[in-house]
Order: structure tokens, then sequence, then C-alpha cells
């Protein structure tokens, strides 16, 4: 997919987020991109904090930064009342603004005129491609890596990264496929998934076309194919996707789906079985690598002894990515096996 020219580098807005996880644009940028992060700004009511130094927008203007990226990702995609003014702040003090929500910038008066006002741009990169064709399900050349969740936001994206860089680092052509807007704003570009029609769900075709045989595309997972909301976006990156290898994601301690306390979280197992089984359909001979585990909230010794347990329950390796390792290092010669 062709790359997205975004203004940078960037001051990260928090608006009044108190869940870490619906602030994980922020955070992916944080971790991935920091050469780009200056700060961050938020309003009144939000407790969560990226770590880095807290900025007016007048303030990032006056040491380089050209854009304000909204680093929520909250349920519903949208932007609230509650920061309208923040925006507009920021389009005065000379940004521009990028954010990633279904919620188009554009589309409010207000925000629009602001940017008219003061030549700013608004951009908005949850917009899928046009034209995009529904799926074939015939199968292509290249090698295809999908990771798969237990539910939403626990590292899909985080442990596409990682091993994405450690098969580069082993001398492997790999390369990052974004299929949400955090990682869009990373990579540069992609398919913002739960954006697309339904019925053009299955577009990774399009996103990971054919490639050498020993090229590896990497893709971002999103959702849980045992979401009650987000199922049918996973199961159209599965079945798109075709991957030869599925990697699956899960925080250990999380045993209510995030934003849905009425439903639990699914088993390693049970995700495992579920994903080889649908995916089989377009993917004959799919396979689970292993376990990404995401222990930051573990201290070292509990984390190492999670993965160990699990990786003699599951007979698979299993590992934090985040963490490294020997663990990791397993992890990552399964996916090539």
């Amino acid at each position: 997919m062709p790359d997205i020219a975004l203004p940078q580098p960037y001051l990260l807005f928090l608006g009044d987020t108190t869940e870490p996880g619906y602030a994980k644009t922020a955070f992916g940028l944080r971790d991935w991109a920091p050469e780009r992060c200056l700060g961050e700004f938020s309003v009144p009511g939000a407790t969560v904090s990226t770590g880095l130094p807290f900025l007016t927008p007048a303030q990032a203007h006056a040491i380089g930064a050209r854009a304000m990226v909204i680093g929520v990702a909250n349920a519903g995609g949208f932007i609230p009342p509650s920061w309208i003014e923040a925006l507009v702040e920021a389009l005065e003090a000379g940004l521009d603004l990028i954010a990633g929500m279904h919620a188009r910038l554009r589309d409010f008066p207000v925000l629009r005129e602001t940017a008219a006002r003061y030549g700013r741009r608004l951009v908005d990169v949850r917009v899928p491609p046009s034209s995009i064709p529904v799926a074939s399900g015939q199968p292509r050349t290249g090698r295809r890596l999908l990771t798969v969740g237990t539910d939403c936001a626990l590292g899909k994206k985080y442990t596409a990264l990682s091993i994405t860089r450690a098969f580069q680092a082993r001398g492997v052509d790999a390369t990052f496929r974004a299929t949400g807007q955090t990682g869009i704003l990373i990579a540069g570009g992609g398919i913002p998934m739960d954006a697309v029609v339904a019925d053009f769900a299955a577009c990774l075709e399009m996103l990971s076309p054919a490639a050498a045989p020993t090229h590896w595309d990497v893709i971002e997972g999103q959702g849980s194919l045992h979401h009650p909301a987000y199922a049918g976006v996973s199961l159209g990156l599965l079945h798109g996707s075709q991957p030869d290898v599925i990697v699956v994601c899960h925080e250990p301690g999380r045993d209510r789906v995030l934003g849905h306390p009425g439903f639990p979280v699914p088993g390693l197992r049970e995700t495992i079985d579920l994903a080889l089984r649908l995916g089989a359909r377009t993917s004959p001979d799919i396979r689970c690598a292993g376990v990404s585990l995401n222990t930051g909230k573990l201290d070292v010794h509990e984390a190492q002894r999670i993965i160990d347990t699990e990786s003699a329950r599951l007979g698979l390796p299993v590992a934090d990515p985040m963490r490294g390792g020997a663990s990791f290092a397993r992890l990552v010669d399964a996916c090539l096996a």
C-alpha cells in the first residue's frame, strides 16, 4: 500500500482517557517511533500518561512539533465534545491534526473552519483505499504470519513488530503489514480493517499480495475470533491473510473482555483450536508456531514462571517479545521452521 505523508514530529493527545488499553495509539507511537514523539497533552480527567513531557500545543510547536496525534483508540472510535476545545487549541498553535478514529476530523465544522483559517491539515488515517476487490481465496506466493488474540489491546501489534524485527535481524526478507490506525501511523501505510465494508473484509489479499517464495509478511491482527463485537474483523483478517503461521497473543490475568465485562476471555487452547479450524478454509496447512504473552504487569520472575508453565502445558514455544531472551528466540525459530 502507498505510504502516507504525515507531518511530524508529534504531540500525543490523550484526551480524558482513564483506561490505558484505550491509549494504545499513544503507547504504540512512543514505543515504536520514539524519535517522532516530543510530548503529550491531555484534558482534565485524564489519568493515563505515556511518561513523555506534558506540553501545551504552543509549547510543542515552539520546540518543533508539527502535528498533534489523537493517541486514543476508544470503543467506537468517537471524538467526544470534551476534546474539541483542545483540538482547536492545537490548530491555533500551528499544529496539524492526525487521527485514526472512526469519527472523521473533517466532519466537525469547528475543526474544518479553524483548520482553513490557520492553514492547517486534518489527516484521517482510518480511511480504507478505494476500489477494494472482493477476496478470491486463491493461494498466493510468499510466506505469511498473522498474530491472533484472545482479546483486544493486549499485544498483537507489538508481537508482529517484534517478530518482523527479529526476522530481519536474521537476514530474512520480512515486512510488517499494518491493519489498524496505530500500526499505520508506525509503518506509514496499511489498511484500517475495521473501517472496511464487511463484504470486503478479506482485503488482506490486497495488503499482502503475492511475493517471492522466501518473503514473509508479518500481519498485525485485530480483535479476537471470540469477541462479542469485533469477531467479524478478526475472521476477515484470518481468511484474507491466508497465514502459513499464527502466533496467539494473550495477557495473563485478564479474565474479562476489555469493555465487555459480561464475557470471559477464552483460553489459549480454545483460541488456537478455533483459529486453526477457521483459518484452514483458505490456508489448509496453517499452523500455530506458539504464544506471545504480554507480561508487562508482572515482575521478571513471575513472568518467566508463567512463560515456562504455559509452554509446558501447551507443548509450544511461549515468550514475551518485549522481554526477548531465549524463549523469544525459540518462538522465532518455530515461526520460521
